[in-house]
Parts: C-alpha cells; sequence; structure tokens
C-alpha cells in the first residue's frame, strides 16, 4: 500500500503538480500502522526493520533480513499493480480503459474493507482515524484513474446523479468488483486474526430502526459530498480526497456505536460473509445494504436540488 500509492501521488503524470503526495504517502503509516502493528509491528520499509533488529542486537538478531523481503514483495506487488492501472506511464492509452478501472477499485475496497477487520479484531485505540486514513491515501492515489469510489453507495449516487458520468452497465461493474474486493478482504483478514470474525448488526443497546437511520444519514453526507468535491464542473484540487474520507471518520464516530458505521455495502457484505464462518447471519448485508443505497438515492435528488448548474448545458 505505501509503494503503491507513492507510485500513483508522486511519480504518476496524472498526479504532476499536486499538493497532497505528502498528505497520502503519510497517512499510509497512521492506516497501516493501527491496522498491522499488533500482528508484525508496522515496519513497512527494510530500513526501519534493520534499524530496530541492529539497535536491539543484544537480545537477538536476524528478523529484520525476513521483514526486508516481505517488504521487498510488497514493493515488486504495487510496482507491478501500477503497471496495471497506470497503462499510459507504460506507452498506453491515457484513456483509461474498464480493466484498469475494475483493477483500481478492487485495491481501494479492498484496502478499505482489511482496515476495517484489522482495526475491530485488533481492538486499535484509533480504528476509525486509521480506516478514514487508508480511505484517504487510496482516493489521492486513484481517483483520476476509476473516480475512487470504493463503495457502491458511491457508484450508485453518481449514477442517480445524471451528468452521463458513469453508465449503468460501467457502474453495475464496479459495484461488483467493489463487493468482490470487500469480500476477499474479509477473509484476509480474518486469516491474519486465526479465524477471528465479527458480526454486522446493531450494537448493543440499539435496535433496527435506530441502524437504519444511523446509516441512511452518514451514508447520505459520505455520498453527498463526493458528488459536491469530486463530480461537479469544478472539483476540488487538492483537498477531495481529505474531504471524503473525514466524512467516515465523522460517521464513525457518531454512529459506530449504534451500526457499526459500514457506510458501504462492499464493508458490509465483507463483514457478513466472513462471519459465516463462525455462525453469523449473511442476510444482514443485504439489509444495511438497502440503508445504504436509500442514503445514496437521497444524496443524488437533494445534490440536484442544491447544484442546478451542474445540469445546465454549457
Amino acid at each position: 500500500m505505501l509503494c503503491f500509492v507513492v507510485l500513483n501521488v508522486a511519480t504518476a503524470r496524472k498526479n504532476e503538480g499536486n499538493q497532497f503526495y505528502g498528505l497520502a504517502i503519510g497517512f499510509v503509516i497512521i492506516a497501516g500502522g493501527y491496522a498491522a502493528g499488533g500482528i508484525s509491528g508496522g515496519a513497512f520499509n527494510p530500513a526501519v526493520a534493520i534499524g530496530i533488529d541492529t539497535a536491539s542486537a543484544g537480545l537477538g538478531f536476524g528478523w529484520c533480513f525476513a521483514y526486508a523481503g516481505f517488504e521487498l514483495l510488497g514493493a515488486a506487488l504495487a510496482a507491478g499493480l501500477f503497471r496495471v492501472v497506470r497503462p499510459d506511464e507504460f506507452g498506453g492509452d491515457s484513456e483509461y480503459g474498464l480493466a484498469a478501472k475494475l483493477c483500481s477499485e478492487f485495491l481501494g475496497t479492498f484496502f478499505l474493507v482489511l482496515g476495517v477487520g484489522l482495526n475491530v479484531l485488533g481492538g486499535s485505540p484509533a480504528a476509525v482515524w486509521s480506516i478514514a486514513a487508508g480511505l484517504m491515501c487510496m482516493i489521492y492515489a486513484l481517483g483520476n484513474c476509476s473516480g475512487a469510489h470504493f463503495n457502491p453507495a458511491v457508484t450508485l449516487a453518481i449514477l442517480c446523479s445524471g451528468r452521463k458520468l458513469i453508465t449503468p452497465v460501467e457502474a453495475g461493474a464496479y459495484m461488483g468488483v467493489q463487493i468482490l474486493g470487500g469480500i476477499c478482504a474479509a477473509f484476509m483478514y480474518a486469516a491474519l486474526m486465526h479465524g477471528e470474525t465479527f458480526f454486522l448488526k446493531p450494537q448493543e443497546g440499539f435496535n433496527w430502526g435506530h441502524a437504519a437511520v444511523a446509516e441512511i444519514v452518514f451514508t447520505f453526507v459520505l455520498c453527498y459530498v463526493v458528488l459536491c468535491v469530486a463530480t461537479v464542473k469544478e472539483p476540488s484540487k487538492d483537498f477531495f480526497g481529505l474531504a471524503i474520507a473525514s466524512c467516515v471518520t465523522a460517521g464513525g464516530y457518531a454512529i459506530g456505536a449504534v451500526s457499526g458505521g459500514s457506510l458501504n455495502p462492499a464493508v458490509s457484505f465483507g463483514i457478513s460473509s466472513s462471519n459465516i464462518m463462525n455462525g453469523g447471519l449473511f442476510f444482514n448485508c443485504l439489509i444495511y445494504t438497502c440503508f445504504e443505497f436509500v442514503g445514496a438515492g437521497l444524496a443524488a435528488g437533494i445534490f440536484m436540488v442544491t447544484h442546478p448548474t451542474e445540469y445546465k448545458e454549457e
């Protein structure tokens, strides 16, 4: 994730002159440190691994070589996937095809859901902060590749808002690959946490009515902000990722104790799918998805009212 974000925000020609590269790269450490720190310590850098191992050589030395190997493998994977999502960097067409866009959507959603699971199961003291940081990094990395939806509700809101920003067929493909990314990530966090999973359901002391209102309201906020900062004729140049991810921060802290704060059908599907292994009920994700799609539809409708100039022919 670190190397992939660096390649996209600091070396891709389509991101030349941006002012967010440092923010995006730095926040990968926040996302990964809280998510995976309890598993590996969260070095993500051979220099860090060798430095720590050398400083503590009196207690034992050698793990730095294994860590460096893991990190170099991650770097190689990042380079390979960068070639897929940025074909123009290697002599390909500057107008990205559906394959590059779908790979982008899969990766962004995968890292988002993986961060959700590892933070929740690891008892992270800053789970919401880490999850939002990971989302922000991937939005900055892939925003001008696929649009960086990473959420079927966001894709639905963009489709319903009109303006021919995405076709129904492309939207369907986006949603499918986002859900697939969420499910793959959920089984990966379950594997990393020795098979442990968690339920998608209203939290203790709250019922389905409370969860419905919570998910609808804050999915609306998320989708509406995406429409306003990333799809208008003059989109935010450098703060779009921070604005969108901050909706996840706000929603996570506001309703996490009510509904869990999914705000994303891909997250909902991932959580429910992996939890089947431990006796969970899959259909809960279908209920949550309905709530989230209602929020998306409302966001599209309100956007039409508040941004009439976006529908005027130039």
